[in-house]
């Protein structure tokens, strides 16, 4: 069993910028990939980004392209979701999840699923004002 804990959410302006992490409570191995979805309420849960551990292979979803960075602390056991250019359709609980199949072949439409992803967080709350 693994824990994944979010932290970073919060009340911004429209254009500001947040740091969302999630901290896993054990190593990282390198076969998963960690990713980051997000709900806004009556919706149903939407990819945002993946991140594979052991490659650093980026995902994202096109309406955080450019604006969003995933990234890995391998260290640290965490992955980081900077949230640039923000909008009030960002509005939502974060979630990050982890997935531990390690297929070789997985790619944006796999990491999209979020039924892929073995263990998830309780979530952080990101609200932009207009």
């Amino acid at each position: 069993q693994v824990h994944l804990v979010e932290s970073g959410g919060g009340l911004v302006q429209a254009g500001g910028s947040l740091r969302l992490s999630c901290a896993a409570s054990g190593r990282i191995d390198g076969r998963y990939a960690m990713g980051w979805f997000r709900q806004a309420p009556g919706e149903e849960r939407a990819f945002v980004a993946a991140i594979r551990w052991s490659s650093g292979r980026e995902y994202y979803a096109d309406s955080v392209k450019g604006r969003f960075v995933i990234s890995r602390d391998n260290a640290q056991n965490t992955v980081y979701l900077q949230m640039n250019s923000l909008v009030p359709e960002d509005t939502a609980v974060y979630f990050c999840a982890q997935n531990r199949r390690g297929i070789l072949s997985a790619g944006l439409t796999y990491y999209s699923a979020s039924q892929v992803y073995d263990y998830w967080g309780q979530g952080t709350q990101v609200t932009v004002s207009s």
